[in-house]
């Protein structure tokens, strides 16, 4: 047998790809994702190997990750309960796509995950193998009762790797769990746990990797320019930027001043509720500006018809259906609906908020000659056909107060 693992060379999936190795007799291909998670990458093919590996893939996906899953979302405006901008949700249906690559080209029979059994990451995967290569078995040894029994805790892990002459750097557990990418950090578990707790105070300053706490950030305002074509970001203050370097020079910029913190109580699609912590400072600048230029362009109906659909579009993606039809159907109307978000938006940062400092398109539909309250040069609007248009829309009203008074 031959099984594909999502690794990373920490503790879990380290005694995870020597486990699998030993109870399923199988040959391990190891697959770690540079999705800019900032994490030291270098070893991990001579330690991948030393924990059992045949071999070990290590793929750098960020342009791909920005291009077609961090845009796409962004275009349909994505948020999930009216906080979360998905920063995980949307990574792990490409790091299962590029697992079943792999497990393509190397003719395995199975992938396998680390995802425990009370998360959405299990979810997230095992849709997308069952889009994408439903003949693929998948291993989770998490749900697995044998290895929860075998691994109750760190310490039983810890001495697992040590018996098996395993190399890994053991340290005392850090009081959460975090995980980064290119579109943001979050935090989870330990010391979260608590709703109570302020992640936000001065005590907790060090847990955060990229912002600064807005009231450490300068005093002076920035101003950033964005210029969007088709409704993706295609520039930063006038320089042209594939979408990985629009991400990263936004997260630079939002981190300085404070952009992005989002703490919030989550309904996880297992059932329960969680608390997250996240940092998205690119993100967030880019939802923000993104939503300026489309009040620019965008039809009326045209918007409300696609924000009608943002809650259904956001619970796709945190639940895992990217790879689903009525994902894809969704993201075709997105697409037709961003045809004409064309255009530059200024924004001010400063000390966590983000302000709209002006926006400007070459194909705007707000004319301020029909918008004036002054005389209208164009004779576009009568003023005296509002006289019928309310009493029109105005008939269901009275028909109905005049009936359930009498009723009353």
């Amino acid at each position: 047998m031959k099984i594909v693992l999502a690794y990373s060379g920490g503790l879990d999936t380290s005694v995870l790809l020597s486990w699998i190795k030993e109870n399923y007799a199988a040959e391990m291909i190891a697959f770690c994702a540079d999705i800019g998670q900032q994490e030291e990458l270098k070893g991990l093919d001579k330690k991948a190997r030393a924990t059992g590996a045949s071999k070990i893939y290590i793929d750098d996906l960020q342009e791909e990750f920005a291009r077609d899953f961090i845009f796409p979302m962004l275009q349909a405006g994505a948020i999930y309960e009216g906080q979360y901008f998905l920063g995980t949700s949307i990574a792990r249906p490409l790091i299962a796509k590029r697992m079943i690559e792999i497990a393509r080209a190397e003719k395995a029979d199975a992938i396998a995950h680390g995802a425990t059994g009370k998360g959405n990451d299990q979810v997230r995967f095992e849709l997308t193998a069952a889009a994408l290569a439903p003949d693929l078995q998948v291993i989770a040894p998490w749900r697995e009762a044998r290895f929860r029994n075998q691994f109750p805790g760190r310490a039983e892990m810890i001495a697992y790797c040590a018996a098996k002459d395993i190399p890994v750097q053991a340290s005392a557990k850090k009081p959460y769990s975090s995980d980064r990418n290119l579109l943001h950090i979050s935090f989870e578990a330990g010391i979260l746990e608590d709703p109570w707790m302020d992640a936000f105070a001065p005590a907790n300053k060090d847990m955060f990797k990229l912002s600064v706490a807005p009231e450490d950030a300068p005093d002076k305002p920035e101003y950033v320019t964005l210029d969007f074509e088709k409704g993706n970001c295609v520039a930063v203050n006038g320089k042209t930027l594939s979408p990985l370097g629009v991400m990263l020079a936004l997260n630079k910029l939002g981190g300085k001043h404070g952009v992005g913190r989002v703490d919030m109580v989550e309904n996880r699609y297992v059932g329960m509720k969680s608390r997250g912590v996240y940092e998205t400072p690119g993100g967030a600048i880019l939802h923000f500006a993104h939503r300026q230029i489309e009040s620019l362009t965008m039809d009326r109906e045209v918007m409300h018809l696609r924000d009608s659909l943002i809650p259904r579009y956001a619970e796709l993606v945190y639940y895992g259906y990217w790879f689903a039809p009525e994902r894809l159907a969704l993201q075709a109307l997105v697409t037709e609906s961003q045809k004409n978000v064309t255009g530059t938006v200024r924004v001010k940062l400063y000390k966590g908020n983000l302000l709209v400092a002006g926006r400007k398109s070459p194909v705007s539909l707000y004319n301020p000659h029909i918008a004036t309250m002054e005389a209208d040069p164009t004779q576009a609007y009568n003023q005296d056909d509002a006289t019928g248009f309310i009493r029109l829309n105005g008939l269901r009203l009275k028909v109905a107060a005049k009936v359930q008074r009498k009723d009353s």
